[in-house]
């Protein structure tokens, strides 16, 4: 798939507000939104370093996601940074964090996403690369299409895994609903939508041909550098 078809079948797909950061191997960034595409190349584009920091040299730039230049000891983000494994052919079981994520996928992954405003499920395909920001409370699942482990970098605000509501599942908003939690209560039939969905739509467990023929080429490539 050409890339700028890509990016504009994402900006039509995408729910408000998430958003999701492509990253291309000539070293630009795409982030993608419902609301427009834009290219992110500081290093050789002047209009794209307004928003950018330098970082430590000149040349080099930065933008923080999570924090800010002033983040320490004595102003801290309260922000976690990690990196998972998804078993092949599996997935998350369905559900919303309590704090914003950003999820950096590096395989051939899947993402079923909540859409609050049109009431649906977005069914989103990433490629490697792809950097994924999810809004607190918006149900949703990863799914690892391919028959390798699927590497996540995952960074997220305010809970670690062990926070009561780090992963809010169907099963526990339902149990919160019912003692007058009206968020999990809202929460309820978006989850139980998400897990009927993810269940039956095939692109979340299909690599395609072109896909296979990448991920050959990408393991080819590997095997290249590290004997560089």
């Amino acid at each position: 798939m050409h890339v700028a078809k890509y990016l504009e079948r994402l900006k039509a797909t995408l729910p408000h507000p998430a958003t999701l950061y492509v990253f291309g191997p000539d070293g630009v960034v795409y982030t993608v939104s419902r609301d427009c595409v834009r290219r992110l190349d500081p290093t050789r584009r002047a209009e794209d370093c307004i928003e950018m920091l330098r970082f430590i040299d000149s040349g080099q730039y930065t933008q923080y996601l999570i924090g800010s230049a002033a983040t320490s000891d004595h102003n801290p983000a309260n922000a976690t940074f990690k990196l998972g494994f998804v078993r092949p052919h599996s997935a998350f079981t369905p559900h919303a964090h309590g704090a914003e994520h950003f999820v950096l996928s590096m395989g051939y992954a899947s993402c079923g996403l909540y859409d609050h405003e049109r009431a649906t499920v977005a069914h989103v395909r990433l490629i490697p690369g792809s950097l994924l920001y999810i809004p607190a409370l918006m149900p949703h699942s990863f799914n690892n299409r391919a028959d390798s482990p699927l590497p996540l970098v995952i960074a997220n605000t305010g809970m670690g895994i062990d926070h009561d509501d780090y992963a809010i599942t169907a099963a526990m908003a339902e149990e919160r609903a019912r003692s007058g939690d009206e968020t999990a209560a809202r929460l309820v039939a978006a989850l139980r939508q998400l897990e009927a969905e993810m269940a039956v739509d095939r692109l979340h467990v299909e690599v395609s041909w072109r896909e296979r023929i990448a991920l050959l080429l990408r393991r080819l490539a590997g095997v290249l550098e590290g004997g560089a």
